[in-house]
């Protein structure tokens, strides 16, 4: 088997190769061609972790595996960030195991990918503004993928802990855009695009703040009982998703869901507007984007980069 270590993923997976990656894997899930297993994400009772598996199979990039880690809040104290993931690809043919692959870096990137991939076909035709919300170690990511395939001029932000707000406005500098930190009704009034990146258990955004056209990337939630936005606002807008299942279950859907004022044919999976099968945002004021979160999308940037690590030398061969 390969290897390649979080220590090199920095120097081969850019970010327009994630982009280019999760914009193929949402179109091979919306033509039947690759489909998640289901997901295994489980409150361990120690350090007040979540540990799990998100795994699937790409027929047509014949990509097979999973990627097992998750989320150890209390991992200041031990110099690392809250996120720890490995992801471990298998030979579709044979089923030998034919990669190991830090997946720290690359979930930052797949992540900050699929909302920016949301924007390139949901957000209203003129974004000026980008609102955050939520100022943790995504957010950076998410702001400079946004940025990197939008128009944007300006920056507002939120954070529930203002004095990380710091993180958002250096990340704005780095970019050459001018950053405000906003209250949340601001924010809805003024972003064109909103990302929201957080760990919250109970709405932030309310379905008042929201004015105007706008579209919504609800990046946060990927687990029962988190939440980031009103039920009220999710009723109202045009809902799309990376999978409707999952949106639905561990999503930010599943509230709206759970008080029966959406279903399953309320969402639409982007992939299906990315192949032209569903118009997108169309005549909608507030389009929202639930990312979950799913398996190809990890399988999708850790195959590419062992692919490039191979022709650079930088992956190491074992035998196991």
């Amino acid at each position: 088997m390969w290897v390649v270590p979080e220590s090199e993923i920095a120097g081969l997976m850019t970010p327009e190769a994630a982009f280019d990656a999760v914009e193929a894997v949402f179109a091979a899930m919306a033509r039947g061609e690759a489909r998640n297993f289901p997901v295994v994400r489980e409150a361990i009772g120690h350090e007040d972790a979540l540990y799990g598996f998100k795994g699937g199979f790409d027929a047509s990039g014949l990509t097979l595996g999973l990627k097992a880690g998750g989320y150890w809040p209390n991992n200041q104290k031990h110099g690392l960030i809250n996120h720890q993931s490995t992801v471990f690809l298998f030979d579709p043919d044979t089923g030998r195991v034919s990669a190991a692959v830090g997946g720290n870096l690359l979930t930052a990137l797949r992540t900050a990918a699929a909302s920016a991939v949301s924007s390139k076909y949901l957000a209203p035709k003129g974004a000026k503004v980008l609102g955050m919300i939520g100022a943790g170690h995504q957010s950076a990511f998410q702001m400079r993928a946004a940025i990197r395939f939008g128009n944007f001029e300006k920056v507002i932000g939120w954070n529930p802990h203002p004095e990380m707000l710091s993180r958002l406005a250096d990340t704005a500098a780095e970019l050459g855009l001018p950053f405000e930190a906003v209250d949340l009704p601001q924010l809805g009034a003024e972003a064109d695009v909103i990302i929201s990146i957080t760990s919250a258990f109970e709405p932030l955004l309310m379905d008042g703040h929201v004015q105007g056209p706008t579209h919504i990337a609800a990046m946060g939630t990927d687990t029962k009982g988190k939440q980031e936005l009103d039920p009220a606002l999710v009723a109202r807008a045009r809902l799309f998703t990376d999978e409707v299942a999952q949106s639905l279950s561990i999503g930010e859907f599943q509230h709206a869901a759970a008080q029966k004022t959406i279903s399953a044919e309320d969402v639409t999976a982007i992939g299906q507007v990315i192949i032209g099968n569903h118009p997108g945002r169309g005549d909608a004021e507030v389009t929202i984007f639930d990312g979950t979160g799913v398996g190809l999308q990890d399988l999708a940037v850790a195959s590419a980069v062992v692919e490039l690590a191979k022709q650079q030398g930088k992956a190491t061969r074992v035998e196991i």
